[in-house]
């Protein structure tokens, strides 16, 4: 927690994964931000800012699997409203379910990421929260906090019976080190001691 205040990042052992959270901006100025993370993510959550914009964008980018904190139920009037939570979750739900998620699929966590509340504990602030369900083909999970969300994502299957594809997403000058190429592995596996070559993708196809 003092690690995302302090640097708006953070790498936490979950329960069942290892979890990197990517802190993608919410004003709009920020965007191509946004997108640039976003386009790294096996799963999303939504928790302020252009929350439409960025359920779109994360759909279209291939993120199906979603979860929505509603954040900063400490500031609602009164503080931790049941009411403006309930609002907040059918005006969500009805927006997602357009653009091509399913509402029962994800799960939505009250939470106040700035006293806590229901980010790894469950939250004496809201006991009308009686927890999240998600109903889906492949799985059935309920819990209360957000750890207990991120611990319910269903791992994304990598095709590693085909080529090596790894769309590079910037190319970095480090001093100590040299040239640095940042990007995510689509298919195959990339180990240590193999030989990559780098082409436009005009020329790969």
């Amino acid at each position: 927690m003092k690690l995302e205040e302090s640097q708006r990042k953070e790498a936490k052992l979950a329960g069942e994964y290892y979890v990197i959270i990517i802190d993608a901006p919410g004003h709009r100025d920020f965007i191509k931000n946004m997108i640039t993370g976003t386009s790294h993510a096996d799963s999303g959550i939504s928790k302020n800012g252009q929350t439409c914009e960025h359920a779109l964008l994360a759909y279209t980018l291939g993120v199906k699997q979603l979860i929505v904190g509603v954040n900063k139920m400490d500031s609602t009037e009164p503080p931790y409203s049941q009411k403006r939570y309930e609002e907040i979750v059918k005006e969500v739900s009805t927006y997602i379910k357009k653009i091509g998620y399913n509402p029962n699929t994800v799960a939505f966590v009250p939470i106040s990421g700035w006293n806590g509340d229901n980010m790894l504990e469950p939250s004496a602030n809201m006991p009308w929260f009686k927890g999240w369900k998600v109903n889906c083909k492949d799985r059935n999970a309920s819990g209360t906090t957000l750890l207990e969300a991120l611990d319910c994502i269903l791992p994304p299957t990598r095709p590693t019976d085909k080529p090596l594809h790894l769309p590079l997403q910037d190319i970095y000058k480090i001093g100590s080190i040299g040239t640095v190429t940042g990007g995510r592995v689509e298919t195959d596996v990339l180990k240590p001691g193999i030989v990559v070559t780098f082409a436009p993708m005009i020329q790969l196809k």
